[in-house]
C-alpha cells in the first residue's frame, strides 16, 4: 500500500512539475517583445524570398491573425479588400515594419519600453537604409500579446499605422460603393 501511495504522489508531482515548465515556456513565448521578434522573422524571411516561395509579410495571411489585434488585422484585411477591388495602392504605400518601400533588417534590437498588465511599448530598432526605428503598441488580447499598432517616424514625425488604416476610401464593399476598375 505504501508503494502504491509514494508512486502516486511521484506521479502527481510530476505531473505539477511539466505543468509548471509548459507554464513557464508559454510566458515566456507570449512575451510582447518575443511577437516583435516573430514579426521580424517573418520580415527578414520575407525581404529574402522571391517568386512562387515568396513568404508573405506580418501584416498579411496567415501571420496578421496570429501577431495583430483582432482590430488592426481587421483594419488590414480592409485596406487589403480595397486594393483587390479597386486595382489602387490602399492607405498603407511601404511595409510599417521597415518603415519604408524597400529596406533591409540588419543590427535588430527588440526592448521592452512601458509595459502594465495588459500593455506595452516595444521598440525594435536596427540598420536599414539607414538606422530605423518602428514602435510597436502592444496588447494582452486573450492571453497573448498582440500588435495594437505600429508607430514609424518619417521626417522626424510620428505616424501610426492605425491612424493611416482608418482614414476613409472611396470605394469598396465594406462601405456598399462598388469599385469601378
Amino acid at each position: 500500500m505504501g508503494l502504491r501511495v509514494e508512486n502516486w504522489l511521484v506521479g502527481i508531482a510530476g505531473t505539477l512539475l511539466a505543468i509548471s515548465l509548459a507554464s513557464i515556456a508559454a510566458a515566456a513565448e507570449t512575451s510582447p517583445e518575443a511577437t516583435v521578434r516573430e514579426a521580424y522573422a517573418i520580415t527578414v524571411r520575407q525581404l529574402a524570398s522571391f517568386g512562387k516561395a515568396r513568404v508573405q509579410p506580418p501584416f498579411r495571411p496567415p501571420h496578421r491573425q496570429r501577431l495583430m489585434t483582432k482590430e488592426l488585422s481587421a483594419l488590414f484585411a480592409r485596406d487589403e479588400l480595397f486594393m483587390k477591388e479597386s486595382g489602387d495602392q490602399g492607405n498603407i504605400g511601404s511595409d510599417p515594419f521597415i518603415s519604408g518601400q524597400d529596406g533591409e533588417v540588419k543590427e535588430l534590437r527588440i526592448t521592452v519600453g512601458r509595459r502594465s498588465a495588459d500593455s506595452a511599448t516595444v521598440p525594435a530598432d536596427f540598420m536599414s537604409v539607414g538606422p530605423t526605428r518602428v514602435t510597436f503598441k502592444m496588447k494582452l488580447e486573450e492571453g497573448l500579446w498582440r500588435i495594437d499598432d505600429i508607430v514609424n517616424r518619417i521626417d522626424g514625425k510620428d505616424y501610426t499605422v492605425r491612424e493611416w488604416l482608418s482614414q476613409p476610401y472611396d470605394c469598396g464593399s465594406f462601405i456598399k460603393k462598388p469599385c469601378k476598375r
